[in-house]
């Protein structure tokens, strides 16, 4: 459940070298656990809905804040580092969003399976990738997570497969994946994430389909945040029930600006799909705070003043944040020193990423087959051959 958020921890302090975070207070004047209340699903073709009293402990509330802290300042790093032109081309930030990654893969597997959209940085954080690959890869240096080829929308690691740039393409892909764990019986599913704006695609219906005939163990997410580029649900789509837009397909609708909710769904989802009882789909609600991509300024289709209530009313760290220290879960100073030490494993990673060397014109077409002996690819034209090597 949270080996794959711990494992990023773990990771992240040997980086750092930093021991546990010790607060000024003795770990036994904490509460250990608490019992939240959280907002009640709404369900499509359930009998039953995600439990709404739930219980995070003290060391799970840590992880999660660090994790999400984590998310966030990585992606204002990318933000400053493409508005200095050290980051080009496209660039879509996850800020605002949190609260779905971290959810989603606390109720998961490490030997699940996730793919997702271009707006992948959060994912490939939370499947296992660092803060220095992520950020190498934006910058396209050597040491980045595809070796500094793939850029924002084309990270991968283990049981994550992207990042992907065509909008709603990965949703097949996804069921393609879905289909090879039931046919191995591995007792695995597939996440499969795609954007409401890209909910309205043909290919997606096609694919709910098949899911829904083959039973297959795959939990569609629609990380629903309110606007497909520019253009808002309202004026996107005739229904904007995205977690009835399945028909033959259960669906829940959760609150994806609070980690508990999604995590308690996500949790739900998979019991569901590991059941035996096929696909489930998930509607996320959610916001990002900054545009579609650094190209959009994100003001033009929405007022300044909708963002900023947002961020004061419903932003998933600050309301973490809250619960920790409203019940007596972390200190102020505790949290101060996570926020210390997140902000230097960013600085640090930016350095990397600005001072690591470009990969040389000779590796541009390697790792296209695997396992394979070397092949030679046609250039520009059919005069210039490159060597790609497995």
């Amino acid at each position: 459940m949270l080996a794959n958020i711990s494992n990023v921890l773990r990771a992240c302090a040997q980086r750092n070298g930093a021991a546990a975070v010790v607060s000024a207070r003795t770990y036994s004047d904490f509460t250990t656990q608490a019992t939240f209340e959280i907002k009640k699903c709404d369900v499509f073709k359930l009998d039953e809905a995600p439990a709404t009293q739930v219980v995070m402990t003290r060391d799970e509330g840590l992880q999660y804040y660090r994790t999400m802290q984590t998310m966030r300042r990585m992606e204002l790093k990318a933000d400053q580092l493409y508005k200095q032109k050290i980051i080009r081309g496209f660039c879509h930030l996850y800020d605002g969003q949190e609260a779905c990654a971290v959810g989603i893969e606390a109720s998961i597997n490490l030997n699940d399976h996730l793919i997702t959209a271009y707006r992948a940085h959060g994912y490939t954080l939370t499947r296992g990738g660092t803060v220095k690959e992520i950020m190498a890869e934006l910058t396209g240096r050597r040491g980045g997570i595809a070796k500094g080829k793939g850029g924002s929308m084309h990270m991968y690691c283990k049981n994550f497969y992207g990042g992907n740039g065509i909008v709603g393409a990965q949703v097949p892909l996804g069921a393609g994946v879905a289909l090879a764990c039931k046919y191995k019986g591995s007792n695995e599913l597939c996440v499969c994430l795609y954007g409401d704006g890209a909910a309205n695609q043909g290919q997606i219906f096609e694919t709910y389909n098949m899911a829904a005939l083959w039973k297959l163990p795959v939990i569609f997410i629609c990380e629903n945040n309110r606007y497909g580029m520019g253009t808002s649900v309202e004026r996107a789509a005739a229904s904007t029930d995205y977690f009835k837009r399945g028909e033959f397909i259960p669906g829940l609708r959760v609150d994806g600006m609070d980690i508990l909710c999604v995590r308690e769904a996500t949790r739900f989802a998979a019991d569901h799909c590991r059941s035996g009882k096929g696909p489930i789909l998930m509607e996320l609600q959610t916001y990002r705070y900054h545009g579609h991509s650094m190209s959009d300024p994100g003001v033009s289709y929405r007022t300044r003043e909708e963002i900023q209530e947002v961020r004061s009313k419903s932003d998933p760290i600050s309301l973490l944040k809250d619960r920790l220290l409203s019940n007596n879960m972390a200190s102020v100073e505790e949290l101060k020193e996570i926020d210390v030490e997140v902000r230097k494993e960013i600085e640090d990673a930016a350095q990397f990423a600005t001072t690591d060397p470009e990969p040389p014109l000779d590796e541009l077409c390697n790792h296209i087959f695997s396992n394979s002996p070397p092949v030679e690819v046609r250039g520009t034209n059919p005069w210039a051959k490159l060597k790609s090597l497995s």
